[in-house]
């Protein structure tokens, strides 16, 4: 693997995840592969998961860890051609080799726009790391994909199902804010590629990408998709069409213990209480948001590991 750029960087999902389990069974195993080596992690955007998981993952690997703050400390220019003549001092070209010489591996976080779906779909961000950086990329979340998230998830299902073949129903959930389609993209990518039975269900006009969609069913009608199901999957996210916009707050929408019924409860975290999902589910067994959050460590040290042994 050259780069971490969303789920499909990684060839073997399945033995990944397993790969990833044993690695929490004994997470130091590996803590002299990353020895002298040196991790990077920018961030555009703010971060709390993603930030002390990567970091530990690193270190349980016997990495260096930088973290910079991007966007607090200068502006970089991305287009081509562009005439530096304002706020931009430094150029991606530049940038991106220069941290190259300081690290083994580097992790970029960016978020999307939410108002230009053509530059958000060109993943302008990390698309110009990975074209000007000698080094490895991973994307600790980008305009349109979360993939340590995603991996993340499939090690929790993985661990936590009892069936060979679970009903695994993602549904949309009402917020206050637009957001991003990366978490739910990386999760129906990433199902797609497991023997689950995956389905989709939100309100008409919150369809997602319909090339990361495909043939997996989707519903309109929340309340008959979660039927039987053994895990939900809730999370928000803006109009793909109507890019970005709220359409309808539809607060019935928000998840409670009877719509859920017995099925396990999953979100990727922060959740707005009792908005997205009732403070009963919640706070309840059925929850895994604190074990998906344990398994970011493992998702991010498993592919680091497998970075570091590219190198």
């Amino acid at each position: 693997m050259n780069h971490f750029l969303n789920i499909n960087s990684i060839k073997d999902l399945n033995k990944t995840v397993q790969d990833a389990l044993a690695l929490k069974a004994n997470p130091y195993v590996y803590s002299s592969l990353g020895a002298q080596k040196t991790l990077v992690l920018l961030f555009f955007n703010a971060s709390l998961r993603t930030r002390i998981s990567t970091e530990l993952a690193a270190k349980n690997l016997g990495m260096n860890v930088i973290v910079l703050n991007v966007n607090d400390a200068w502006q970089l220019e991305f287009e081509e051609g562009a005439v530096m003549n304002l706020q931009s001092s430094e150029h991606i070209k530049e940038a991106a080799q220069v941290i190259s010489q300081y690290a083994s591996i580097i992790g970029v976080r960016a978020f999307p726009t939410l108002s230009d779906k053509a530059k958000d779909q060109s993943e302008w961000i990390l698309n110009a790391f990975a074209s000007y950086a000698t080094a490895p990329i991973v994307n600790m979340e980008s305009a349109i994909a979360h993939p340590l998230q995603g991996l993340a998830d499939a090690i929790t299902i993985l661990e936590q199902s009892k069936k060979k073949k679970p009903k695994v129903v993602l549904s949309w959930a009402p917020h206050p804010k637009a957001l991003p389609h990366a978490v739910a993209n990386s999760f129906v990518q990433t199902m797609q590629r497991l023997e689950v039975d995956l389905s989709i269900t939100h309100p008409e006009g919150y369809d997602l990408d319909p090339s990361i969609v495909k043939h997996t069913p989707v519903s309109y009608h929340q309340s008959e998709a979660l039927q039987n199901a053994d895990f939900v999957y809730v999370k928000n996210w803006s109009s793909f069409n109507d890019y970005g916009k709220i359409l309808d707050p539809k607060e019935d929408w928000m998840l409670t213990k009877t719509k859920i019924g017995d099925a396990k409860f999953m979100h990727c975290l922060p959740v707005r209480r009792n908005v997205v999902v009732e403070d009963t589910v919640l706070d309840s067994p059925q929850s895994l948001c604190i074990e998906q959050s344990n398994n970011r460590t493992f998702a991010a040290q498993i592919v680091l590991k497998q970075l570091l042994e590219s190198l």
